[in-house]
């Protein structure tokens, strides 16, 4: 009696290997790295205008061109109570020691309108003396200048 062959099997393909951690993530990751640093170029851009515009409102001359609108009347009149500085502050601080230059753009706004303070400024031996300091209404020609109104404290 013949014993019959025994059954050929199949050859053993070896199983394919397991994708690596870069070709089952690339699609999410990709788009959350390009995410991730754009919040972080903004965030870097919004910090810095943000420091500017910190240390313009800082500043004595804008302090005193503020502080002088509110009290002025004519500008209350135009503008109503209370007169609110906007945020976005134009304009350049150049200060060296007890001296300097000062040029500023200040939006304001109130009940009744808004406007611009316009300071023109010049520090010398620690002190500012101001060539410029007025409001320009919206919708009017004439500006009202603040170099008349009382100086702000020390």
């Amino acid at each position: 009696m013949e014993t019959p062959a025994p059954p050929m099997s199949a050859p053993q393909i070896p199983a394919p290997p397991k994708p690596g951690w870069w070709s089952r993530n690339w699609k999410w990751f990709v788009p959350m790295s390009l995410v991730t640093l754009l919040l972080l170029c903004g965030g870097g851009i919004f910090a810095a205008v943000s420091m500017v515009f910190g240390l313009l409102k800082s500043s004595e001359p804008y302090k005193e061109a503020v502080v002088r609108a509110n009290a002025s009347e004519q500008v209350q009149t135009a503008l109503g109570t209370p007169v609110e500085p906007g945020f976005i502050v134009g304009g350049s601080i150049n200060l060296n020691n007890d001296s300097g230059t000062a040029t500023i753009d200040i939006p304001v706004t109130g009940p009744k309108g808004k406007g611009s303070i316009h300071v023109d400024g010049t520090k010398a031996a620690g002190t500012w003396s101001y060539s410029a300091m007025d409001v320009t209404v919206e919708g009017k020609a004439e500006k009202i200048s603040l170099l008349g109104a009382p100086p702000m404290g020390p």
